[in-house]
Parts: structure tokens; sequence; C-alpha cells
């Protein structure tokens, strides 16, 4: 049975993130950045894979959980709460994403705490938010399955807006930011939080949804941080070895879940356009 939370109606600005992927140097960039623009803790949305590829599982854990943001289950708080033996990420058998899954994943299982595992299991599949009557469900994958990959090349996306009964879908789990117009809908992914966008520079992402006269506005940012920290502290630990170089080049080691249009564009800076809708 799905869960879903309610936030209620926001009339300041929104931040929203995800996949922070055990990457503590971004989130602790993240949430400074988010302290200075005057951002409280109950406006910060994480949609999911606060733990994957990176080497501080618990401590980013134990860092969202401490500071309460609304946050829903993304595929790996669903497995590690229920006590699977591998993440769930809906990567096809054999590929390389697939094989190098199983060491993260087991690295991240041995480090968390029995409370982190329990607060991951209390968190809802979904959340819902009202902004100027605009409404908003936040997924993990799509409304319909928590590891759906969805890019801004999908299409045929009506039936999740209609399984979703909102206006826009706000979700996580794919990795790029991107915000497309589905017909009178739209589908907004932030990016990840913990790992550059295969895009060349070492840049993660996280978005803002503000009120504004016409309606509401989305704003993709980029986020510089200390990735050689990161990359370092991944160096020195049993992980994989190619997302470690992935926090300083921006390339991704695998492309399997790409469709071709996302590896086409592999290399090439982004720079989402801001939106408001409607």
């Amino acid at each position: 049975m799905t869960t879903r939370v309610d936030l209620g109606d926001f009339t300041s600005p929104v931040a929203i993130c995800g996949g922070v992927v055990s990457n503590l140097e971004a989130l602790t960039a993240f949430a400074e950045r988010m302290a200075s623009l005057g951002i409280a803790a109950d406006h910060i949305i994480h949609t999911g894979d606060v733990i994957a590829y990176c080497a501080s599982p618990a401590e980013c854990a134990g860092f969202v959980m401490a500071r309460g943001w609304p946050a829903i289950k993304g595929n790996v708080e669903a497995q590690l709460a229920a006590g699977s033996d591998d993440c769930g990420c809906g990567f096809e058998d054999g590929t390389p994403c697939d094989l190098v899954s199983g060491q993260w994943y087991a690295y991240a299982n041995a480090a968390i705490t029995d409370d982190q595992r329990r607060w991951m299991a209390a968190l809802p599949d979904h959340l819902a938010l009202t902004m100027n009557n605009i409404t908003a469900r936040i997924v993990h994958g799509s409304p319909e399955r928590i590891n759906r990959y969805v890019f801004a090349s999908s299409t045929d996306l009506e039936a999740q807006f209609d399984i979703a009964g909102a206006d826009i879908i706000i979700a996580g789990h794919s990795g790029l930011p991107f915000t497309r117009r589905h017909g009178n809908h739209l589908w907004h992914n932030s990016g990840s939080l913990g790992l550059p966008a295969n895009d060349g520079t070492a840049r993660v992402w996280y978005s803002i949804i503000a009120p504004c006269d016409k309606g509401i506005k989305i704003t993709h940012y980029a986020l510089t941080y200390d990735h050689h920290t990161a990359a370092a502290k991944m160096q020195t630990a049993p992980l994989p070895q190619s997302y470690a170089k992935t926090l300083t080049t921006g390339l991704w080691p695998a492309l399997d879940v790409l469709p071709e249009e996302e590896k086409s564009m592999t290399g090439q800076p982004l720079n989402p356009p801001t939106v408001i809708y409607p």
C-alpha cells in the first residue's frame, strides 16, 4: 500500500533535493546554502536515495533525519528498511551499474544504525503539497513505481499524472535535472545532490519552487562543493572507484539507464531553464 503525507499549502519558496547518495560534503554545502537563503527545514524536501555510491551513508542519513526535512523513501531506503540484499535500483542484470551496486549497497547496509533503518521504514512513499492553487505530488521514480527512470526525453507519461492526481510531479531517481511540460502538466526533477549530472563538471544539483504572480516558478541551481574530499573518502573505502572518479570528472562510468538523447549529451555542461507554470 502506497503511503502519502500531505504537507499542505506553501506560500514561500520550497527547496527540492534528492539523491544525496551518501555524499556528506555535498549535503553539508547544500544545508549551508539553504541557511544563507533563509529556507527553513520544513521547506526543504528530499525525494529519496539519501544513501548510495559515496562514503558517508550513516552520516548522511543521520543528517537528514536530525533536521526533520520532509522526505520520502527512495528505492534504497525501502530496501535497507526491509533488510533486502540489493538496492532495488532497477538496473538490468549484469550491466555495469548492476555489478557495482552490490559493493556500495553492502557498505551502506553495514554502516547504518538501527534507528536510521527504522526512520527509513517510517518514511512515506509520496508527499503532496499545494502552492498558488497548483497541486504537486512528490515521488521517487514515478507514481506507480519507485524505481522507474524518467528523463527529459521520456514520453507517454499522461497516465502517471492521472495516477498522481496532481498538476505537477516532482521526482528523483534518474539523477539528471530537468523540468518538462506534458500537455497541461509538468514533470520536474531537481537532479542529484550527491552525484554530478554526467555533464563533465563536478557540480551537483537542487531546485527551488517559488510562488509567483502567474503561478509557480521552478529554478534549477548547480552547487559546487568540496568534491575532492568526497572523492578521497571513497578512495580509502571499499567502494566502486569508478564513482570516486565521477565526483571529480563529472562523467558517469556507465550509461546503462540513459535513453539515447541523454547519452548524446554526455560531457555537455547543463543549464536547465527556469520554468513558470502554468
